[in-house]
């Protein structure tokens, strides 16, 4: 009888993944729109389709590491992690994989040929099959929680090792998923490991029918990004040459509705200091136009990063436009308001300012960062805003009081170093999946 019920629910799960599939399948042709749609501002979009369904021309060494990163927060979060494998396992490939082209380009100039990189299929049978047979990994490593059941039922059939780093579940996507709950439940225990960034996230996996042997908490990799001497260098030189006796605020990350918050912040402030310069910086590239649009209808003097100028003592705001220097551009900066927080998108990584030792500044919206956002408020770390109002109270206060600055800065640095170590844990998880390290 027990034979008998298992069977059946393995049917139902069968039927249920191939519904999945079929679906997916149809909605194909809406895919292809919208890819040429977002093509239209992001040229890239248009390209690389082959990819996409599994054909990567056999310009793939097999039998190494994949690691799947699906955006650029995921590839930043991925480069200690990535380092670290090469440095560990040389002699074995390592093949990354995006969804996105902001990721793509990111992977690329990151790692340029210490890996290998194509775009993740789309998770359809034939794509992830054709994917599969080409990149043989020995080991796949998927960054926080990007689950594919056809890729994940495929891995569990090939008996290749699947590890979810860095995992984070929110109360809202767990919500969701309990919606499915015995598909979901199987599809989770065809996971080797889900390596959590903390107990609460791990409890979600758990309650929604993980088994605790499956689940270890290794805290979040994103403490474990740190400022490297030549890039504080660079820091120090580029604010010597943009603003050497200016104050100085960056909004990183920015989405559509904040940028006229801190635009009108920025106007407020310049009231009170007038050389004050905002680095302004959105999150996605196909905004930067409008963003540019923006900061001139506003009638503020600007120049854009793009254009490696340097500002002169009248301009205003400097437009982050390019790619691969928030890290960088957060070194010139006295303290950093952390966009997607003001909108509900979540909140981005708050970890990057904090490595530069300088406050963080955040909206009401971070449930991306919760347990982080926690640990950098309880430790004097963050200070939340809501609104223009509070922007500009919170800004002048910190602009206006070198020691109150410097405490809020101190403090958010104390709880990246005091919570370091995730790497270490993981790469020691990893090991038990990979063949023995030659250290001679």
């Amino acid at each position: 009888m027990v034979l008998c019920l298992v069977i059946a629910f393995d049917e139902i799960d069968y039927i249920l993944l191939r519904f999945y599939q079929v679906l997916l399948y149809l909605i194909q042709p809406l895919i292809w729109a919208r890819l040429l749609l977002r093509g239209r501002k992001t040229p890239a979009y248009r390209k690389r389709w082959v990819e996409r369904y599994g054909y990567c021309d056999g310009t793939l060494e097999p039998g190494g590491i994949m690691l799947h990163s699906a955006s650029v927060g995921e590839t930043l979060t991925a480069i200690p992690l990535v380092r670290a494998l090469r440095q560990n396992y040389p002699y074995l490939p390592i093949t990354v994989t995006t969804t996105t082209p902001t990721g793509s380009e990111r992977v690329q100039s990151i790692f340029a040929k210490d890996v290998q990189h194509v775009y993740l299929p789309y998770d359809l049978p034939g794509s992830i099959k054709r994917f599969l047979e080409q990149v043989d990994p020995k080991l796949v490593i998927i960054m926080e929680t990007e689950l594919w059941p056809t890729l994940i039922h495929a891995l569990h059939q090939r008996h290749i090792p699947l590890v979810i780093a860095n995992a984070r579940l929110s109360a809202r996507s767990a919500a969701g998923y309990q919606k499915i709950g015995g598909f979901f439940r199987n599809m989770l225990r065809c996971i080797t490991l889900i390596a959590a960034q903390n107990q609460e996230d791990g409890d979600r996996f758990i309650e929604l029918g993980l088994k605790r042997s499956q689940l270890i908490v290794t805290g979040s990799l994103k403490f474990d990004r740190s400022v490297t001497p030549e890039m504080a260098a660079r820091a120090i030189t580029l604010r010597g040459q943009w603003a050497p006796h200016r104050p100085v605020w960056i909004a990183s990350s920015t989405h559509n509705g904040e940028e006229r918050i801190v635009l009108a912040a920025q106007r407020e402030l310049l009231g009170k200091y007038p050389d004050l310069l905002l680095i302004l910086v959105p999150r996605h590239p196909d905004r930067f136009i409008t963003v540019k649009n923006l900061v001139r209808k506003a009638g503020f003097s600007y120049i854009k990063r793009s254009c490696d100028g340097i500002p002169s003592n009248s301009t205003q705001i400097v437009i982050g436009d390019t790619m691969g220097e928030l890290m960088l551009l957060y070194g010139i900066a006295d303290l950093a308001l952390i966009g997607g927080s003001l909108v509900e998108r979540g909140g981005h990584n708050p970890l990057e300012a904090a490595a530069h030792a300088i406050p963080v500044i955040m909206g009401p919206h971070i449930f991306n960062f919760n347990d982080i956002c926690a640990k950098l408020s309880e430790a004097g770390g963050l200070i939340y805003v809501v609104d223009t109002d509070s922007v500009v109270k919170v800004v002048e206060a910190l602009l206006s009081d070198e020691e109150y600055r410097r405490y809020y800065g101190q403090n958010a640095a104390a709880v990246l170093y005091q919570n370091q170590g995730a790497l270490n844990k993981l790469l020691n998880l990893l090991e038990a999946h990979l063949p023995p390290r030659d250290f001679e």
